[in-house]
């Protein structure tokens, strides 16, 4: 199980969400990111969710 990192941002470069969770794979990674986006009315504003070996999971400019 890793941590991975989601940050999402305002057009200004405001950061509105930076949240750290764990899953057991960048798959469930991802899901549980877009879940938290889309709580957080997150999912059409600049985000990215990282691996916790940097790797690039979710991205949307």
């Amino acid at each position: 199980m890793g941590i991975y990192k989601l940050t999402a941002f305002e057009p200004n470069g405001e950061k509105i969400l930076d949240e750290a969770f764990e899953a057991n794979s960048d798959n469930e990674a991802k899901a549980k990111g877009e879940a938290l986006l889309k709580e957080n009315n997150a999912s059409e504003k600049t985000h990215r969710c990282t691996s916790p070996d940097g790797k690039l999971i979710l991205f949307h400019r």
